[in-house]
């Protein structure tokens, strides 16, 4: 069965001004959905937006997944006014209806992974659901604005292991069978399954308010989720890293960055000692594709805007894990990386919001040694790591 996924994006967004593309652990916040729904069972996932800057972003960044496709949407269905329904089904007619399962995943729950949309899927695959839905089980009080209360007896109390709570949809991912979908024109419909997900996923991003409290929760998880072990990666960005973040320009463009020769030895000691090293930088810079080549560092990746996404595939296609993984980062563009390696450092100069967040806040500053220190501190933990 063919099993297709819309993420309906729109430009306009009233609670929080370009919600969509506003960086959340340094990523935009479609791309924490995106990219799980990359690394899921489905067969394809469709971007649905009214914004070529999304569009032409997505083309760019996520061009190694065959996965991932965009389409452009009629400007009557991204209004405050339109349904997430009545965009369904402009998108259903723009493919003929090519799907035998579509899947409505939505970008404002960034906690939804991959587990989250195959169960949904499963539901239907496995269990014969005509579609399904995430909830959460929530153990809260209800009350009704008559002030009576709606779930519980207010003389008998529960304990909350002993309350069963309440089941709340989250709106994370919606899936539903073609045959369901055309005949009700709704997200879901007839027999409907349900799967649950963990009770920080309710959390709605309407406010900015809301926003912090997301990212916080997102950033707690990555780390949550981290695994050491031996170190077979080294990830490096650039400026700021390798350089102390300055570029000198001249009126032909960029003219010279300064790079430390004692960070050049330690990597080169690194890979000696069996640890791959792999740069990647959000410029596109000619310099640094010198410096590199110098260096020797085959696996270099100019003008990554996405560094987590293209780390995942990474990865993947070496059959790896972020636990291998070490990274060195120094603003918020390296945060979902930082938070998500197995071990993460930051140079003594590093903007503050970094060096919150990495495990290993380094004694050097950028383009001073930062990186020669990683190096030796990244050898002796892979001889302890070794002996045990």
């Amino acid at each position: 069965m063919k099993k297709t996924a819309i993420i309906p994006l729109r430009k306009g967004s009233k609670g929080i001004r370009g919600k969509n593309k506003k960086k959340m652990l340094g990523r935009p916040l479609f791309s924490w959905v995106l990219g799980e729904a990359i690394f899921s069972e489905l067969d394809e996932v469709y971007v649905f937006t009214d914004d070529q800057e999304i569009i032409d972003y997505i083309k760019r960044e996520y061009s190694w997944s065959p996965k991932v496709k965009t389409l452009l949407r009629n400007d009557e269905n991204a209004s405050d006014t339109s349904s997430t329904e009545n965009a369904m089904l402009e998108f259903a007619a723009l493919i003929q209806n090519d799907f035998d399962i579509l899947c409505l995943l939505q970008a404002t729950s960034p906690m939804t992974n991959a587990q989250d949309i195959n169960a949904a899927l499963n539901e239907i695959l496995i269990n014969k659901k005509d579609s399904a839905l995430t909830v959460v089980n929530t153990h809260r009080f209800i009350w009704n604005s008559d002030g009576t209360p709606s779930n519980y007896d207010v003389f008998k109390r529960p304990r909350r292991q002993d309350f069963e709570g309440l089941l709340i949809e989250n709106g994370a991912v919606y899936a539903t069978t073609k045959a369901a979908f055309l005949k009700s024109k709704n997200r879901i419909s007839d027999s409907i399954g349900l799967v649950k997900m963990p009770e920080e996923s309710l959390v709605e991003i309407d406010s900015l308010s809301d926003w912090e409290i997301v990212e916080k929760l997102l950033a707690d998880r990555q780390k949550r989720n981290k695994v050491h072990q031996r170190i077979d990666y080294l990830v490096l960005d650039v400026d700021g890293v390798f350089t102390d973040g300055c570029v000198y320009y001249d009126k032909e463009g960029e003219l010279a960055k300064k790079f430390d020769m004692r960070d050049g030895m330690g990597l080169e000691i690194l890979r000696q000692n069996q640890v791959e090293v792999v740069v990647m930088t959000s410029e596109n810079s000619e310099l640094v594709a010198q410096r590199m080549k110098k260096l020797q560092i085959k696996e270099t990746f100019l003008g990554v805007k996405d560094k987590f996404s293209l780390l995942t595939h990474f990865l993947s296609e070496r059959n790896s894990s972020f636990g291998a993984v070490a990274y060195i980062g120094d603003d918020v563009n390296d945060l979902a990386n930082i938070c998500s390696v197995g071990w993460s450092f930051t140079p003594s100069d590093a903007t503050d919001i970094v060096k919150a967040n990495a495990d290993y806040v380094l004694t050097y500053a950028s383009g001073e040694g930062a990186i020669r220190e990683t190096c030796e501190i990244l050898l002796k933990y892979n001889k302890r790591y070794e002996r045990i």
